[in-house]
């Protein structure tokens, strides 16, 4: 036998659907033999925990879409039952935009308000909570303490010192009368956070920073800083959420319709007559101050779920 006969007998044994004591047999023997997972069946649970998530979805919801659905409708069908507006209308929409009610400089002073609170609580956060979670001092524990303290005061507990306290000052009907309030509930919200997820850094990286020569400064700016920026990115989202919807103090320091914020701007909406409520137009305006922070959420969704979970996760 020459050596290109066992080649040729080695192929032909090889060759597919060719069995032998050491061969596999065909592909399809050896799928029914080896076989393919099955697909999990779903149980009742399964089905439940789905149903409870769209119970919550649609309880979460529902407000909204009533609102939504209300200010599509004229003036006449306010009090209607349908699930959807008939027939469909921008009316409410083009009372709200005017110019009897201001509402478009209402949303430029929301903005403003709002902006301006989230950049100076995330400018002091971010020293703030650097120095509780990387820094050792005595009464650390306890400074903490006091910051959390502070925001668990309701607003309408320091409406009447501080009307008292910004009327000495001059400072009814001016930005700062709403941003400095703000900014005692947004600093220990920002403070708190970005403690929390600057602890869950590692101190190594900082240390190798300065071992390179990098002074504690340009430690924290270059290395510390960029590991923070989710829980940063978080945390200004949710301050400036805070900031966007806050009412009682606007409410109480302000009395002058070009500086009052939107939120405001709503609960003062009135009607063609004395005791006629806008339903309406406060639906709609409720809609165009609801829709950015939505859209907002939804686009930087992502983001805000790492800087949440960041912490517990590192």
């Amino acid at each position: 036998m020459t050596i290109s006969d066992l080649r040729n007998a080695a192929t032909s044994s090889g060759a597919p659907g060719a069995t032998g004591a050491t061969g596999t047999g065909t592909p399809q023997a050896t799928a029914a033999v080896v076989g393919r997972p099955e697909k999990p069946q779903r149980t009742w649970r399964s089905y439940s925990v789905y149903l409870g998530l769209a119970l919550i979805f649609a309880y979460c919801l529902a407000p909204f879409y009533w609102m939504l659905v209300s200010s599509l409708r004229r003036t006449a069908d306010i009090f209607d039952n349908t699930l959807l507006p008939a027939p469909f209308s921008l009316e409410n929409y083009a009372k709200v935009f005017d110019g009897s009610t201001m509402f478009g400089q209402a949303l430029l002073n929301s903005l403003i308000v709002a902006g301006t609170t989230t950049v100076f609580a995330l400018l002091l956060g971010v020293f703030a909570a650097y120095a509780i979670s990387r820094l050792n001092f005595r009464f650390k524990s306890v400074i903490l303490g006091v910051i959390i303290a502070t925001s668990m005061f309701p607003g309408i507990s320091v409406v009447v010192p501080l009307l008292r306290l910004f009327t000495d000052l001059g400072w009814i009907n001016t930005y700062q009368a709403m941003i400095v309030p703000s900014l005692s509930f947004a600093i220990p919200l920002a403070v708190w956070n970005l403690t929390t997820f600057m602890k869950a850094l590692p101190f190594d990286l900082e240390e190798a920073a300065m071992i390179d020569g990098c002074t504690k400064w340009q430690a924290f700016r270059r290395v510390l800083l960029p590991l923070a920026a989710p829980g940063v990115f978080t945390t200004a989202i949710l301050t400036f959420i805070h900031s966007w919807n806050e009412f009682i103090i606007a409410l109480s320091m302000i009395n002058d319709p070009k500086i009052q914020t939107a939120t405001v701007a709503i609960s003062k909406f009135t009607g063609a007559t004395e005791f006629q409520a806008p339903f309406g137009e406060q639906m709609a305006a409720g809609v165009i101050v609801t829709v950015p922070l939505v859209i907002m959420v939804l686009i930087f969704q992502r983001r805000i779920v790492e800087g949440l979970t960041a912490g517990a996760s590192k």
